[in-house]
């Protein structure tokens, strides 16, 4: 029986921790830390999304300072917004909610972020940062992986482990990460030729596909430890993952369960970063290094 790598149950002992970093560090900054989510257009996914980084945010001690903009709103305006945010002194992290309307282009808004207050740590610089192995926020997702590897004692060290999934988002700094972690890596893609013999080397897997179900028993061998990004809705109803659980479930030594597994740490790395950007702004004494990946 493969051990669960509850992400709901890590997200909320870290809040704990965030919570007391930021009343340890009030005296000294002054204020709270400041949220800002960007959130372009009426998209359900992404309104249910922004809710609960509100709550998160709420529970912690963190100031939201969200912003609506119409689907129809012009490139110019969200770089507008986003200027605006980067000036005001109350802002530690801005997070430009995705996927956007059809018509706006993502790259140049994502690039108009200070890149201090990426909360996402999708900007070129922290890219480029993540791949230099120099400091600067980083993006949440993989992130929140390599904080639940540490949390349950698996270190990528020497083992091979591969990434299914080449995103910006999470599949090229998932790979990054256990890079810098000392696993060999190998990324595979939906062009990659025999899946199953690239898969079956693993001793970590990380499934970050968008595709649901894609990986079976026949996909790893024994003793692997499964990571699964993703998250999709069934046509019957109900939540499913890139990997099929139940066919994992006997013979993975670990798997993340899909609701409750990677989800609750994005959202748990998003608030790490932005209240780490505060510490580091006020100069107070981080808590949290071994959060930051």
């Amino acid at each position: 029986m493969a051990l669960r790598l509850d992400g709901k149950q890590l997200a909320a002992q870290l809040e704990v921790r965030l919570q007391l970093q930021i009343q340890k560090g009030m005296a000294a900054a002054g204020r709270s830390p400041g949220l800002a989510v960007l959130r372009i257009g009426d998209d359900p996914a992404s309104a249910v999304y922004v809710r609960n980084k509100e709550k998160a945010c709420a529970r912690i001690g963190v100031e939201s300072f969200g912003s609506h903009l119409p689907a129809h709103a012009s490139q110019q305006e969200v770089l507008t917004a986003i200027r605006q945010l980067n000036a005001d002194e109350r802002v530690d992290g801005i997070l430009l909610q995705l996927p956007l309307p059809e018509g706006l282009d993502e790259t140049p808004l994502l690039a108009e972020i200070d890149p201090n207050k990426d909360a996402d740590g999708l900007h070129t610089l922290n890219l480029g940062r993540l791949l230099k192995g120099e400091q600067g926020p980083r993006s949440c997702t993989p992130a929140g992986v390599m904080v639940m590897l540490r949390d349950q004692g698996i270190d990528p060290a020497g083992k091979r482990a591969v990434v299914v999934g080449r995103s910006i988002l999470v599949g090229q700094p998932m790979a990054l990460m256990l890079q810098a972690a000392n696993a060999t890596v190998t990324v595979a893609h939906s062009r990659t030729q025999d899946l199953k013999s690239i898969t079956r080397q693993a001793e970590i897997l990380v499934v970050a596909a968008g595709r649901p179900e894609m990986i079976g028993a026949d996909h790893i061998t024994p003793g692997c430890v499964v990571v699964d990004v993703g998250i999709h809705r069934r046509p019957e109803g109900g939540l499913c993952g890139d990997v099929r659980a139940e066919e994992l479930e006997p013979i993975a030594a670990a798997l993340s369960p899909v609701p409750g597994g990677v989800g609750p740490m994005t959202v748990t790395m998003l608030l790490v970063n932005t209240v780490v950007a505060w510490c580091r702004r006020h100069q107070v004494a981080l808590e949290l290094s071994d959060l930051v990946v």
